[in-house]
C-alpha cells in the first residue's frame, strides 16, 4: 500500500484540486452505503421475493437518508469537473470532448445491461416468478436512471457554458417549484413530476459550473446555500407534507427522489453549501498519501463504482434465493436487529464490488498520471 500510495502521489499534478476529488469520493461512498443499507428484499407468497425498505418499517432510521443521499454533491462536482475539462480543451472541438466524456460515462453501462439481461433470462428459464425477477433486476439497473441524466447534462455542458450558470440554476429551481405546485396543489397528473428529473439535478450541476467559474467563492454564499437549503427542506417536510426521507420508500405514494421533489432540491442546495465549506479542509487532509491514494483510485473508477454497487448486493441476494429467509438479506426489515444483520453483509457486498472495480482500477490504472480534469 505504501508503494502504491507513493506512486499515485508522484503521478498527481501539483495543481490538482484534491478537495474536489475528496467530495466526489464522499458522494460515491454515500450513495453506495446508502443503497446497501436501504435496499431490501423480503419473502412473499408462494416463495416469491419482493422489494422492501427498512424505512417503511423502521421510520426512526430516516435520518440515515439525510446522511447517505449524496446525489446533489455528485452532480455538483460533476458540473465543476465538466466545466473545467471543457475549458481546458478549448483548443479542440467541443464535440470531441463530449464524445470522449460519453465514452467514459456510458462504457461501463453496456456490460451492466448485458449481464443483468442474461441473469433475468436465466432466472426465467429456472421458473422464477416475474415478481422476483423484477425485485432483483430493478435495483441492479437503477443507477442507469441517474447515469442517463448525468450523461445528458454532460452532453449539454457546451451549451450550458454559454448561459449564466446561476441564472440557469435559478430557472431550473423555478421549474421544480412550478411542477410541484402543479402536482400537489393543482391536481396535475403524477407523471408531470418527471420533468423534475432533469430540472432537479440541473440545479446542483449548474452551480458546479458556476463554482468552476469562480462565482461561488464567497464563504457567505456557501453559508447562505447551506442555511437556505436546510430551512427550505425543513419547511416543506414539516409544513407542506413532503416525505421526511430523502430516498424513496417502498409503498409510499410520494418520493422525494423519484422524481426529485422541491424538498430534495432544497436539501441538495444545503449539500452544495456544505461541500463548499468543507472543500478546503478536505484538500489539506488529502495531503496524506494513503488517504489520497484511496480517493484517487475511487475517482478513477467513479462510474464503475456507481453503476455496479447495487449489482454487488443483488448478486448476493440472487445467490441466496435457494436458502429462503436469510437474516439481513432476504428477510422483512421490520426490526432494528435487521440493520445489524445488514451491516454484517456489507463486507461481502464490498468484496463482490471489488471484482468489478479492481481490474479497471489497479491493473493498468494505478501507474497512470492522474488527470487534472478527471
Amino acid at each position: 500500500m505504501a508503494s502504491l500510495a507513493a506512486g499515485i502521489e508522484a503521478a498527481t499534478p501539483e495543481g490538482r484540486d484534491r478537495g474536489v476529488d475528496a467530495l466526489r469520493a464522499l458522494a460515491i461512498a454515500g450513495m453506495v452505503l446508502g443503497h446497501w443499507l436501504v435496499t431490501a428484499w423480503a419473502p412473499g407468497a408462494a416463495g416469491a421475493v419482493h422489494m422492501s425498505s427498512p424505512l417503511a418499517h423502521l421510520p426512526e432510521f430516516t435520518p440515515l437518508s439525510w446522511v447517505f443521499q449524496t446525489l446533489a454533491v455528485f452532480f455538483f462536482v460533476g458540473g465543476y469537473a465538466a466545466a473545467r475539462g471543457l475549458r481546458s480543451a478549448a483548443a479542440r472541438a467541443s464535440g470531441t470532448w463530449v464524445r470522449a466524456r460519453m465514452g467514459r460515462l456510458l462504457g461501463p453501462a453496456v456490460p451492466l445491461v448485458l449481464i443483468w439481461a442474461g441473469i433475468a433470462v436465466g432466472m426465467a428459464l429456472r421458473g422464477t416468478s416475474v415478481g422476483t425477477i423484477r425485485a432483483m433486476v430493478v435495483p441492479a439497473i437503477g443507477p442507469l436512471w441517474f447515469l442517463t441524466v448525468f450523461a445528458a447534462l454532460t452532453a449539454a455542458t457546451p451549451l450550458l457554458l454559454r448561459a449564466h450558470p446561476v441564472v440557469t440554476a435559478a430557472v431550473a429551481f423555478a421549474v421544480v417549484l412550478g411542477v410541484d405546485l402543479a402536482r400537489f396543489g393543482l391536481g396535475a397528473p403524477a407523471w408531470t413530476g418527471w420533468a423534475n428529473l432533469a430540472a432537479g439535478w440541473l440545479v446542483p450541476y449548474a452551480l458546479g459550473i458556476a463554482w468552476a467559474g469562480g462565482l461561488l467563492a464567497s464563504r457567505r454564499v456557501a453559508v447562505g446555500l447551506l442555511a437556505g437549503g436546510v430551512a427550505g427542506a425543513a419547511l416543506l417536510v414539516g409544513g407542506f407534507g413532503y416525505p421526511a426521507s430523502m430516498v424513496g420508500v417502498t409503498g409510499d405514494a410520494v418520493s422525494n427522489l423519484s422524481p426529485p421533489s422541491l424538498a430534495a432540491v432544497c436539501f441538495g442546495l444545503a449539500q452544495v453549501g456544505l461541500a463548499l465549506l468543507v472543500r478546503a479542509p478536505l484538500a489539506r487532509l488529502m495531503r496524506r498519501p494513503r488517504l489520497w491514494a484511496v480517493v484517487a483510485l475511487a475517482n478513477l473508477s467513479a462510474m464503475t463504482l456507481f453503476l455496479w454497487h447495487q449489482s454487488a448486493a443483488t448478486v448476493i441476494a440472487v445467490a441466496a434465493l435457494r436458502f429462503g429467509d436469510v437474516p439481513g438479506l432476504l428477510a422483512v426489515p421490520d426490526e432494528p436487529v435487521w440493520l445489524l444483520h445488514r451491516l454484517a453483509w456489507l463486507p461481502v457486498f464490498a468484496a463482490v464490488l471489488a471484482l468489478a472495480w479492481l481490474p479497471g482500477s489497479v491493473r493498468g490504472r494505478c501507474n497512470d498520471r492522474v488527470s487534472p480534469s478527471a
